[in-house]
C-alpha cells in the first residue's frame, strides 16, 4: 500500500504536523518525524537509538536543518516551529510530495532545482541513512547543506546547558561524542565541524496539546555540504549511527525492502489493508537483551513492553502474520518469569525486579498458548509450559498478590485499596477514575476459558485433573450467568462490587462473547453484541463507557489529570474492536452476510491508517467524535486485534 500526500496536506505547518511516519529497528529504536520533516513532539527523532534493547533509548539526532543555496538565493527544506513567535523553518512550502511505502520519501521543488529525499532506518542496528538526489536545471551552482540537530539524551529528557559535544573528522565522515555516546557519520559530502551552537526554542505542538513540555533544545557542531553544478545531477548520502562500520545507504535501503517483503510474504494476506497491517505489526517486535528473546513494545512513542499488552497483541501481531517462532520466543520469556501464578506486567531494566500488578496477563498467557497451539500444532511447546499454566490456576484458586483470588462461587476477585490490576488501571492523585475492585467481567471470562483449556489439555494427556477443571468451569459458568447478567439492560455487568459501577455499560463485556468457550446462552451473547453496538461502537473503536452515563467524558486532552480522568471514561480504544467483530461473527455463525458486513466495516479503517502515524493504528480517540488519533500514535494491540479479525475472515472463507 502506497501512501501519497500533496501540498494540500501541508497548506499550513500545523496541518502538516498532523501526520508522521514511523520506522523501527527491532531493537527498540525508531525514527519518526512529521511528513514535513519537523518534530512536534519531544519524543520524535531522526534517530532515536536504543543502547540496551528494548527500552534504553537515546534521542541522538533529533532533526536535520536542511538548506539549499541556488546562486545567491537560499531556501529551506526543513520545517520546524520555534516558540510560536512567527519564527519557523518553512521548508514545507517547497515540499511537493510525500510518500511512504517501505520508508518515507520527500520531493521538493525549487526554482530550477528538484530534491528527492529518502530516510531509512536499518533493521537490527542503530543506523539511519538519508539521501538527497539533486537535479539542477537552474543554470547556477547549487549547494545543499545539512546540519544535524542533536540531543544525545535519554528519550524524554532535555539537553542541559553544560552538555558538551565533541567533533572529530574521520576518513569519509566524522564522529560526535557526548553523554557517553559516539555518533559516527559516513558521507560523500564535505563534513566540517564548527563551534557548538544551541537552539532552545523548538516548539512541540503535540506535546503542548497533552500538557507536556512545550520547548526543546538541540545542539549542532558540524555541517555536511554537497554541490551540484549547473545542468548536473548528484546524490548526497549521509549515514549516521552508533556503530562505526556503517553500511552504505543503498544497502540499508535494500535490506529494509527485503525485510518488509519477507513479512508480507509470510503473512500471506491478499487484501491490501491486512497486508499493510502485517507490516505495521512487525514494527512493535523487538529484541530484549535481558532475556535473549523477542518482546512486543506496547506503543510508540511512549510505551515499553507490558505483559498485558503483549498477550493481547501477540495473537494478531505474530500468529495471524505467520511469525510463529517469534510468538514462541515471547511466550517462553513470560513462562520463565511467572511468579506466584502471575505474569510480569512490566520488565524494568537493570537490576530492578519485574512488576506483577496485573490480574489478566497470566490468564491471557493460557489463552495465548491455546491460540498458538491451534495455529501451529506445536504440542511439545504446550507440554513444556503446561506446569506453568497449572501453577497459574493453583495460585488463582488459592489467592496471590494484589488480592487476586477465587471466591466460593468460583469467580475471580482482584484488587483492593489503590490497586488497579485490570487494563482500566489509571490511578491519579490518590483517585481511581475507574475503580474495578471486585469481580471484573473480562477477568472471569478469561478465567473460565483458561479452565476449559486446561481441561482439554488434561484430557489429551498433558496432565491430570481434567474432571476437576471441568467441574470448576461448570461452577464458574453457572455463577457468571447468575451474577453478571443484567436483564434490565440486556447486557453484562462490568464488575461485581456492590457499587453503582457494576451496571455501567462498558466494552469489557465483549470479551465474554469473543472467547472460544462460551459462557452465555446464544441469545444472551447476541444481546451483548447489540448493546455494545448501540452504546459503544464506532468504526474506529469501542467507547469505554456509554455516552448516556453521567461519568462519560467526551474529550481526551490537556493536563495529565484531565487526560487520566478521561482515559477509560468514554475514550475510544481501537483494540476492543477486534473482540467486537469476532463476537459479531460468532453470534451470526460466520455467515456470508456477517462476513460481508465485517469486511465492509473494516474498510472504514483505511482513512485511519492515513491519519496520524501513517500506516498505523493509534492508542485512542476522543469518546464523542473520533476525528484524530491521540495517545500513542502507534499501538500494538490496536493493530494486532484488527489483524486477528482479518485472519478469522480469511480462515472462514
Amino acid at each position: 500500500m502506497k501512501y501519497m500526500f500533496g501540498k494540500y496536506d501541508w497548506a499550513t505547518l500545523a496541518r502538516g504536523e498532523a501526520y508522521c511516519y514511523l520506522m523501527t529497528n527491532g531493537l527498540g529504536g525508531f525514527s519518526s518525524q512529521t511528513i514535513v520533516g519537523s518534530c512536534c513532539r519531544n519524543d520524535q527523532a531522526v534517530l532515536m537509538a536504543c543502547t540496551h534493547a528494548p527500552n534504553c533509548r537515546y534521542n541522538v539526532v533529533h532533526r536535520l536543518r536542511e538548506t539549499v543555496k541556488v546562486g545567491a538565493r537560499e531556501y529551506s527544506l526543513s520545517s520546524q516551529d520555534f516558540q510560536r513567535h512567527g519564527l519557523a523553518e518553512r521548508g514545507y512550502e517547497a515540499l511537493a510530495a510525500f510518500s511512504f511505502v517501505d520508508y518515507p520519501q520527500w520531493s521538493y521543488c525549487l526554482p530550477g532545482v528538484t530534491v528527492e529525499k529518502t530516510l531509512v532506518l536499518e533493521e537490527g542496528r542503530n543506523t539511519v541513512a538519508v539521501t538527497y538526489r539533486l537535479t539542477n536545471r537552474s543554470g547556477e551552482t547549487v549547494t545543499l547543506s545539512v546540519e544535524p540537530q542533536m540531543q544525545f539524551v535519554p528519550k524524554g529528557e532535555r539537553v542541559t546547558p553544560r552538555q558538551q559535544f565533541a567533533f572529530r573528522e574521520m576518513p569519509g565522515g566524522a564522529a560526535v561524542e557526548s553523554n557517553g555516546l559516539t555518533l559516527y557519520l559516513k558521507t560523500n559530502g564535505q563534513c566540517r565541524g564548527h563551534e557548538t551552537t544551541y537552539c532552545d526554542t523548538l516548539y512541540y505542538t503535540k506535546d503542548v496539546e497533552d500538557g507536556k513540555m512545550a520547548l526543546g533544545r538541540t545542539a549542532a557542531n558540524h555541517t555536511v555540504t554537497f554541490t551540484v553544478e549547473a545542468g548536473g545531477q548528484g546524490t548526497l548520502e549521509l549515514v549516521m549511527g552508533l556503530e562505526p562500520d556503517l553500511s552504505p545507504a543503498a544497502e540499508v535501503r535494500r535490506k529494509t525492502e527485503a525485510f518488509r517483503a519477507e513479512i508480507r510474504t509470510k503473512a500471506g494476506f491478499e487484501e491490501a489493508l491486512p497486508a499493510h497491517l502485517s507490516l505495521a505489526a512487525m514494527q512493535f517486535i523487538s529484541h530484549r537483551v535481558s532475556t535473549g528473546k523477542k518482546t512486543i513494545l506496547a506503543g510508540f512513542p511512549f510505551f515499553e513492553d507490558w505483559g498485558r499488552d503483549t498477550m493481547l497483541a501477540l495473537p494478531g501481531c505474530c500468529l495471524s502474520t505467520g511469525q510463529y517462532e517469534t510468538a514462541r520466543s515471547i511466550l517462553e520469556t513470560f513462562a520463565a518469569y511467572c511468579r506466584r501464578g502471575l505474569m510480569p506486567n512490566l520488565f524494568p531494566e537493570g537490576t530492578e525486579q519485574p512488576w506483577y500488578n496485573t490480574a489478566d496477563a497470566a490468564l491471557l498467557f493460557i489463552l495465548t498458548v491455546y491460540a498458538y497451539e491451534q495455529r501451529t500444532d506445536d504440542n511439545a511447546f504446550v507440554r513444556q509450559v503446561y506446569p506453568v499454566m497449572e501453577e497459574i490456576v493453583r495460585w488463582y484458586q488459592a489467592g496471590t498478590d494484589y488480592h487476586i483470588h477465587m471466591e466460593v462461587d468460583g469467580l475471580i476477585a482482584a484488587g483492593d485499596g489503590d490497586e488497579q490490576v485490570t487494563w482500566m488501571d489509571v490511578r491519579v492523585e490518590g483517585h481511581l477514575p475507574t475503580p474495578r475492585h471486585g469481580k471484573p467481567v473480562e477477568i472471569n471470562a478469561y478465567w473460565y476459558n483458561a479452565l476449559r483449556m486446561m481441561e482439554q489439555w488434561a484430557r489429551a494427556g498433558l496432565g491430570t485433573g481434567a474432571e476437576a477443571y471441568g467441574a470448576l468451569a461448570d461452577r464458574v459458568r453457572q455463577s457468571f450467568c447468575e451474577k453478571f447478567w443484567n436483564p434490565a439492560l440486556g447486557c453484562l455487568r462490568d464488575v461485581l462490587s456492590g457499587t453503582e459501577a457494576d451496571d455501567q455499560i462498558r466494552c469489557n463485556q465483549i470479551w465474554a462473547v469473543s472467547q472460544p468457550f462460551s459462557l452465555l446462552p446464544p441469545e444472551q451473547e447476541a444481546m451483548v453484541v447489540e448493546t455494545v453496538y448501540r452504546h459503544l461502537y464506532t468504526p474506529y473503536g469501542l467507547r469505554t463507557l456509554s455516552p448516556e452515563d453521567r461519568e462519560f467524558r467526551p474529550f481526551y486532552g490537556g493536563a495529565q489529570l484531565d487526560r487520566d480522568l478521561a482515559y477509560h471514561q468514554g475514550t475510544i480504544w481501537p483494540f476492543p474492536l477486534g473482540a467486537y467483530y469476532l463476537a459479531y461473527l460468532k453470534v451470526h455463525g460466520y455467515s456470508a452476510e456477517a462476513r460481508a458486513q465485517v469486511h465492509q466495516d473494516l474498510a472504514l479503517l483505511e482513512p485511519a491508517l492515513r491519519e496520524g502515524c501513517i500506516g498505523q493504528l493509534p492508542e485512542i480517540y476522543d469518546g464523542e467524535n473520533p476525528v484524530a488519533s491521540k495517545g500513542c500514535f502507534a499501538q500494538a494491540w490496536s493493530v494486532g486485534e484488527l489483524l486477528r479479525v482479518f485472519d478469522a475472515l480469511r480462515m472462514a472463507e
